[in-house]
C-alpha cells in the first residue's frame, strides 16, 4: 500500500498538482492506506524535492524559501491656491501632474533571514547632488518627456531569531522601512531611514500585545571630522482588541538628534543634507568644527511623542461591503529643548477603509505642528504654506513651503472599486503659526487626486 501511496503522490508532483499533495495524503490516512506518521515522512520529502527542483530551474540558491514582488504605481493631479494679501504679494496658482513608481523584491530565507530591495522614482530636479529628495518618491511631468530617474528607496538584510506563540523580535541592518508607528507628522511615509533598528513583539493576552521599536539612524557622513549627526528613536506601544467592536492603540517614544549643528542648509560653501522642509529656527552663519555653517539650526531636538486611538468597528454600513471602522485618534509632540514654539499635535476621525475592492474611506484631521517641536526635514511633505518673505527659518527661500511651523485641516476620500485600484482626493487648508520676520497672508490650499495600482 505504501508503494501506491508513493506512486499516487509522485504522480501530483509530475502533472504540476503539487499544492494537491497535503489533500491527497489526509485522504489516504483516512482510508488507512498510511499512517500519520507515513503521511508526513511523504510530506517531507515532497517539500525537499520540490525545493530541489525550483532551484534547479529558477537558478536560486535552496536556501530561498520565497521571493516575492510588490509595488504600486501612482498617478496625481496637483493644484496650489494662494490667498491674496492687502499688499499685493501673493503666490501664482498652478497646476502639475506627477507619477510616483516602487517596486520591490522580498527573499524569504532559511534560519529566518529575510533580504529585500526595493526601486523608487524621484525628482532629479531638486538640486540635490548625491540621491534624490528623501521624503518623497514623486515625479513631476516635465521637462519635453526627458527621461526620469529611479532610484534605490530600500536595501536590508532581515533576521527574526525570536518567533514563539508569546514573542516576535526582528533585528533590521540597512535602507529599510520606518520600524517606528507615527503619524506624518513625526516621518513623512516615504521617509526611509539608514541605519539599524530592533523590534520586539510580546502578546499578553489574547486581547493585548505589547510592541517595542527602537532604531539607530545615520542622518550624514562627514569625512572631514567624527561628529556625524545621527537620530535614535525608542518606542513601546500597547496593542488591544477588547471585543469585536473596540480596539485601541496606545503609543509613547522618545527621539534624539545627535550633532545637530552639522545640519545646516550649507556647509563650507556646499550643501550639507538636502533642504527640501522648512520651519526650523535657524542661525547665522558660523565657522565651527564641521566647518563654516549658514543658517545651522539654533535647537537640539529629544522630543517626547505620544500617540493614541480608539475604533468601534460596526458590523455592517450604508454601501460599505466589510465591518465598517470608526477611528479616532491623535497625537502630540513637545521637544524640551526648545524654549519656545516647541509642541505640536494633530487630532482626527477617519470613517471606513479603502483598499479592497467595494470599500472607501473618509477622513478629517486637524494639525498644528510649530516650528521647533521637530527637525524639519523628515516629517510631511504635503502640508505647507506661503511665505512672502525670506528668513533664517526658510532657509532663504519664500514661496510655498512644507515643513514645521503650520497649521490647518486635512480632508480626504478614498475609494476603492477593485482590489489593484484606489482613487483618492485629499485636500489641505493650511497657514502659517509664526509668519514673522513679515506679517502677512500665507494661507494655502493645496488638492491632489490620486490613482493608485498595486500589485
Amino acid at each position: 500500500m505504501g508503494l501506491v501511496a508513493i506512486a499516487a503522490v509522485a504522480g501530483y508532483v509530475i502533472n504540476g498538482q503539487a499544492q494537491s499533495v497535503d489533500s491527497l495524503l489526509d485522504k489516504l490516512v483516512d482510508k488507512g492506506v498510511l499512517t500519520v506518521k507515513e503521511a508526513n515522512e511523504l510530506r517531507d520529502e515532497t517539500d525537499k524535492d520540490f525545493t530541489k527542483a525550483y532551484s534547479a530551474k529558477s537558478g536560486m540558491s535552496e536556501w530561498v524559501s520565497a521571493l516575492k514582488f510588490n509595488g504600486d504605481v501612482r498617478g496625481r493631479y496637483e493644484s496650489f491656491y494662494y490667498a491674496n494679501d492687502t499688499a499685493g504679494v501673493t503666490g501664482t496658482d498652478r497646476h502639475r501632474f506627477r507619477y510616483r513608481l516602487r517596486f520591490g523584491v522580498t527573499a524569504a530565507l532559511m534560519d529566518n533571514f529575510e533580504a529585500g530591495f526595493r526601486l523608487g522614482s524621484g525628482d532629479l530636479d531638486g538640486g540635490i547632488t548625491s540621491g534624490v529628495d528623501p521624503i518623497s518618491n514623486n515625479q513631476s511631468f516635465q521637462n519635453n518627456g526627458s527621461k526620469k530617474g529611479v532610484f534605490l528607496d530600500l536595501a536590508y538584510g532581515k533576521w527574526t531569531p525570536l518567533r514563539s506563540e508569546d514573542w516576535l523580535g526582528s533585528v533590521t541592518i540597512g535602507k529599510m522601512e520606518n520600524p517606528f508607528v507615527f503619524s506624518d507628522m513625526v516621518f513623512d511615509g516615504d521617509y526611509t531611514p539608514e541605519g539599524a533598528a530592533l523590534q520586539l513583539a510580546y502578546n499578553l493576552s489574547e486581547a493585548h500585545s505589547l510592541r517595542m521599536n527602537g532604531g539607530a539612524f545615520v542622518l550624514d557622513e562627514i569625512g572631514a571630522h567624527s561628529e556625524d549627526p545621527y537620530l535614535y528613536g525608542g518606542q513601546v506601544r500597547l496593542e488591544s482588541t477588547w471585543n469585536k467592536h473596540w480596539s485601541s492603540s496606545v503609543g509613547v517614544a522618545w527621539l534624539a538628534i545627535e550633532n545637530e549643528q552639522a545640519l545646516a542648509t550649507t556647509v563650507g560653501g556646499s550643501p550639507s543634507v538636502p533642504n527640501i522642509n522648512a520651519g526650523n529656527t535657524r542661525g547665522a552663519s558660523a565657522n565651527t568644527s564641521v566647518g563654516a555653517l549658514a543658517n545651522a539650526l539654533v535647537y537640539d531636538f529629544h522630543p517626547v511623542v505620544a500617540d493614541a486611538s480608539l475604533t468601534y468597528t460596526l458590523e455592517e454600513f450604508w454601501r460599505y461591503k466589510a465591518p465598517f471602522p470608526i477611528r479616532l485618534g491623535g497625537d502630540f509632540i513637545h521637544n524640551p529643548n526648545a524654549g519656545t514654539e516647541n509642541n505640536a499635535w494633530s487630532a482626527g476621525i477617519t470613517f471606513g477603509k479603502a483598499g479592497k475592492k467595494g470599500l472607501w474611506e473618509l477622513s478629517y484631521r486637524y494639525k498644528y505642528l510649530e516650528a521647533d517641536a521637530w527637525y524639519e526635514e523628515v516629517v510631511d511633505s504635503d502640508f505647507g504654506a506661503f511665505y512672502q518673505g525670506a528668513s533664517p527659518n526658510t532657509g532663504g527661500s519664500t514661496g510655498y513651503l512644507t515643513g514645521t511651523n503650520v497649521k490647518g485641516h486635512i480632508l480626504k476620500a478614498s475609494y476603492s472599486p477593485f482590489n489593484a485600484l484606489t482613487l483618492g482626493v485629499t485636500a489641505f487648508f493650511s497657514e502659517l503659526i509664526n509668519e514673522s520676520p513679515i506679517p502677512s497672508e500665507s494661507k494655502a490650499t493645496r488638492v491632489q487626486v490620486d490613482a493608485v495600482l498595486k500589485f
